[in-house]
């Protein structure tokens, strides 16, 4: 029982936003501030993808110098 109250308020809280996102979007098309959504969202997207590169990098570099302690 508990599941099917988890689904039915998944479904519920999915169709509330996305009425509440066309309502929003309409608004944000009408004053012009749509582009300002769009260009705020790509800036966080692009800073998550260099942080997640950079991270690569150095747990890359930290294995790199974990093999050559082992070899010594």
């Amino acid at each position: 029982m508990k599941k099917i109250n988890k689904v039915l308020l998944c479904i519920f809280l999915i169709s509330e936003s996305s009425y509440l996102s066309a309502e929003s979007l309409d608004f944000m098309r009408s004053t012009g501030k749509i582009n300002v959504v769009y260009g705020v969202i790509l800036i966080i997207f692009l800073g998550i993808i260099w942080y997640l590169i950079k991270l690569d990098r150095k747990i890359r570099q930290l294995e790199i110098n974990k093999k050559d302690e082992h070899k010594f």
